[in-house]
């Protein structure tokens, strides 16, 4: 028999809990660390043009501890294989095509937090970007694949034409930043663009996507020169278009501007992500002390404390084993060095075009500051256009990701008001 106290006891217990359950609200974070965090939403981003689902996603993140990238990969890569046999078995062409590109997205997100030396890396890279192909041929969308000279390398680009009438609007010019690959920008930009009724060119450079991976071809600060070569070969195959926008995403936001200004060409260029100073950026990111060291010169010491961060922080990790891979630095304090030379600075005033920049409140990786410090050096540029979007509208994360048909909103407005009107 139950006494009084413990049927009191009893329903307390559940008052409590029923008034906990009504009042307390849901969160908007997978993963306390904001890299794993971020990553997730990426993978999320890619769902209004079939590069994800949602269960799918959620299914796999389950499996996930928090920091422990090799339980990030392990999930990743049984979700991507899953799917893609389960993809190969369907007849219908339209799932099979979707699934395919699911899968694609599932390997990339494996792929991402591997050690660059990991052989597994180039493996599942390769499978991505095999599976990717296959997924847009199933759907039978139209694309074409360009080799494009560059010295004694060659880079890619892949082409979408858009329908009938598209040649009479503006080409939509993409590539992305400090770890895009060439096949997500299809999900990011290029679908929405042909969706709409442009052409889309898309575009991976030195230090990006399989440019890297199976050529070992680095950053270079001067991205006016492989935009160039890319533009150069474009025209070689196609008329030129009336207007050529070039987008540029997260490091983009530096490199496509760089483009801009030393390429009359170009009639529009959008930062999707400010980055008008990387260095200034990442230091932000380091404890002032850290900074006092390095402005000292104490550099030593500098590296063995990173050192010691990246064994516990999966973004310290990743950020400095990314420049190792992508720009050639020793050391963690030979990366700001590197990250000097990404700054507008100097030549923002010889931007001429018009200019779209566009940026999250709570980027974790660019401040909002910079928006109005790059706003303030287009001394020449036709037109600025600042859009900053906040937590509320879910746009806060840098590039937006988790809210891209919000930034669409925005980018494409502009296009049509800039350049259709």
């Amino acid at each position: 028999m139950k006494t009084k106290f413990q049927i009191f006891l009893g329903f307390t217990i559940i008052f409590i809990l029923g008034v906990g359950c009504a009042t307390s609200t849901g969160t908007n974070r997978f993963f306390k660390d904001q890299t794993y965090n971020y990553q997730v939403l990426r993978a999320f981003g890619q769902i209004p043009y079939g590069g994800a689902d949602t269960g799918e996603i959620l299914s796999t993140i389950n499996k996930i501890k928090n920091g422990d990238d090799e339980s990030w990969y392990q999930a990743w890569v049984h979700t991507a294989t899953r799917v893609e046999k389960m993809a190969r078995e369907l007849n219908d062409p339209v799932s099979r095509g979707r699934a395919l590109l699911r899968a694609h997205n599932y390997y990339r997100t494996a792929e991402f937090l591997l050690h660059p030396k990991d052989s597994r890396r180039i493996a599942t890279f390769r499978e991505s970007v095999k599976v990717f192909n296959d997924g847009l041929d199933a759907l039978n969308v139209q694309y074409e694949l360009i080799d494009v000279p560059y010295g004694e390398y060659t880079l890619k680009a892949i082409y979408y034409p858009g329908p009938a009438g598209s040649e009479q609007r503006p080409l939509i010019v993409v590539h992305g930043g400090y770890d895009s690959t060439l096949e997500e920008l299809y999900f990011g930009v290029a679908a929405a663009a042909v969706e709409r009724g442009y052409s889309c060119l898309t575009y991976e450079g030195p230090g990006q996507g399989s440019i890297i991976r199976e050529k070992g071809l680095q950053f270079t600060h001067e991205w006016e020169t492989p935009n160039r070569a890319v533009l150069d070969e474009f025209l070689n195959r196609y008329p030129r278009p009336g207007k050529i926008i070039l987008i540029g995403v997260s490091l983009g936001g530096y490199l496509a501007p760089r483009a801009a200004a030393f390429d009359p060409r170009i009639d529009g260029v959008v930062a999707f992500g400010v980055c008008y100073d990387f260095q200034e950026a990442a230091l932000r990111q380091v404890p002032k002390f850290m900074t006092y060291l390095y402005n000292k010169g104490f550099t030593g010491v500098v590296n063995t404390l990173a050192k010691q961060k990246m064994k516990t922080t999966p973004g310290v990790r990743w950020g400095f084993q990314n420049a190792q891979w992508t720009m050639g630095v020793k050391d963690p304090a030979d990366l700001l060095v590197a990250f000097d030379k990404y700054n507008l600075r100097d030549v923002s005033k010889k931007i001429t075009c018009d200019v779209l920049i566009l940026a999250g409140e709570k980027d974790h990786f660019f401040p909002t500051e910079q928006v109005e410090q790059f706003s303030k050096k287009l001394v020449n540029a036709r037109s600025v256009t600042a859009r900053i979007f906040t937590e509320e509208e879910g746009g806060h994360e840098h590039c937006q990701e988790g809210a891209l048909m919000l930034a669409h909103g925005a980018l494409f407005d502009w296009v049509e008001e800039k350049f259709e009107r």
